[in-house]
């Protein structure tokens, strides 16, 4: 099963980032039961990825939630869809649009929420 596994991750990497090793790569993961489970977690250890974990109940902490949901909503908003293969499709494309300086844009903001986070001992805070 890991091979299968770190087969699918290594091919997935080099197809988005061929000019990067997966020695090179870091990956942040929800806690899905899936994304922690041990043959997960040694797999991704076997190919040298480094695993960030995201912080239970922190949406303002993960660029999914405080970015990348938003603009699949926005793309999406008032089309219907009447098959979920379309729907599935339409979702799986956006992320391929989307230019590599708003990635890079998204992850100094990361950051730097990162670092308010730390700065304020886990506290909450509401300035963003």
């Amino acid at each position: 099963m890991s091979r299968i596994l770190i087969s699918q991750v290594k091919s997935a990497i080099n197809e988005q980032r061929p000019k990067v090793s997966t020695s090179r790569t870091s990956l942040l993961r929800d806690n899905a039961g899936s994304h922690k489970a041990r043959a997960t977690t040694q797999s991704l250890r076997k190919l040298g990825i480094q695993v960030l974990s995201h912080l239970a109940y922190s949406p303002d902490l993960a660029p999914y939630d405080f970015w990348l949901l938003m603009i699949l909503k926005d793309s999406l908003a008032g089309r219907k869809f009447d098959r979920i293969q379309d729907l599935t499709k339409a979702v799986n494309s956006e992320p391929r649009t989307i230019l590599e300086e708003d990635y890079q844009g998204v992850f100094r903001e990361w950051q730097f929420r990162l670092k308010r986070c730390i700065e304020s001992h886990g506290e909450y805070f509401e300035e963003l």
